[in-house]
């Protein structure tokens, strides 16, 4: 399984490698949500989220869902203006300057992306304007509580108030926090992204994606670039209507995802961890074998990645992999039997999701695998 990027053709200038403030600040933000995903970064996560005024903590949990489980497009929205060559901002102001040039169906749509997992790489209408489209995201963030699915109404009915919203929540987070840890980490993530130029240019596209991560890779023809996931996409740099070309973003809070921006009618995207923190393992053999068994079926890894990412009603499971919900049921079950599944019920929803202190005690290369 891949997601690929038709680049035939594309002349050796249309690759960039460049550091994005906002997608930075979006990982920041991701880890803050989703503390077991980067076990690496678990003090500056609790230091971070102890430092918070509550409104700002307040405020972020309400708009989560563009950060987590999910990484919303909007967080890159260089990739969605022709006029950027896929560019970003030289800081988190310019990246935010560019935010506003989105119009509001793409806006919307982007940020309303966990409504459309399912349908991601082939686009839909719009749920500004397409009743069934409006009425699904209801429906999704109802399962995600009344707080996400008052959000989403609010941003289906007044798009332009919560974006600005949204704005003044970014530029706080820059006050509260990102600012010092921008510092921190610009220099380090501009040397890389020069690095891979420099291999770029003098070496290859092949060596360069190497370099980026053993993920990426060029197919034999030279058509197109590969990145192994547990997950299927295709997307072309070759766009006339966005402007040709891929843009690598480095990121040092991302990892281990490895993220590419697949999204038709936008620019490609491959988000790369700049980055390897060490994860702790504590040595844990009694359920090893149980759980090594339940991911060797090939459905359950791939329900796996979907729960690593977030919680899944079983209905939800069954559309995104094509199964029935008996079949997932049958699935989850054994994946609970192992200890890798945690379940809890909101309302008249039941929510699954993958245990990720189970996962990272399995091994880096699985944990790594479910979150690329």
């Amino acid at each position: 399984m891949s997601v690929d990027i038709e680049v035939r053709g594309l002349p050796a200038e249309r690759y960039v490698f460049r550091t994005s403030p906002l997608a930075e600040l979006g990982y920041a933000l991701h880890v803050l949500a989703e503390p077991g995903h980067h076990p690496g970064l678990h003090g500056w996560a609790t230091a971070t989220s102890s430092g918070l005024k509550p409104d700002l903590a307040d405020r972020l949990r309400e708009a989560d869902f563009l950060w987590s489980p999910t990484f919303s497009d909007i967080l890159t929205p260089f990739a969605g203006v022709p006029s950027r060559d896929g560019q970003p901002g030289a800081t988190l102001a310019e990246d935010l300057d560019i935010l506003d040039q989105l119009d509001d169906e793409r806006f919307v749509g982007s940020a309303l992306e966990f409504t459309c997992s399912a349908s991601y790489g082939c686009g839909g209408p719009s749920p500004l304007v397409d009743a069934d489209a409006r009425q699904r995201a209801l429906d999704m963030a109802a399962a995600r509580g009344p707080r996400q699915e008052d959000f989403t109404r609010r941003l289906l009915t007044e798009p332009t108030v919560v974006r600005s919203w949204i704005r003044r929540l970014l530029e706080d987070c820059e006050q509260a926090f990102f600012a010092d840890t921008w510092r921190r980490l610009e220099t380090q993530l501009a040397a890389d992204a020069r690095h891979k130029t420099e291999l770029l240019n003098h070496r290859g596209l092949a060596e360069a994606l190497a370099a980026v991560s053993p993920a990426l890779s060029l197919s034999e023809n030279g058509g197109r670039i590969q990145a192994d996931k547990l997950s299927e996409g295709r997307t072309t740099a070759l766009d006339p209507a966005i402007g040709p070309g891929v843009t690598f973003v480095p990121t040092s809070m991302g990892w281990p995802h490895l993220l590419v921006l697949h999204a038709p009618s936008w620019r490609p995207v491959v988000h790369y961890p700049a980055a390897t923190p060490e994860i702790s393992r504590p040595p844990s053999v009694q359920d090893v074998q149980l759980r090594l068994e339940a991911l060797a079926h090939p459905m359950r890894l791939q329900l796996a990645r979907f729960l690593a990412r977030a919680t899944y009603t079983t209905g939800e499971l069954a559309e995104s992999v094509g199964m029935s919900a008996p079949e997932v049921s049958r699935h989850l079950a054994t994946m609970k039997k192992a200890g890798l599944v945690t379940t809890r019920r909101r309302g008249r929803y039941v929510l699954h999701q993958l245990d990720l202190t189970v996962a990272a005690r399995l091994g880096s290369d699985f944990l790594e695998g479910v979150l690329r």
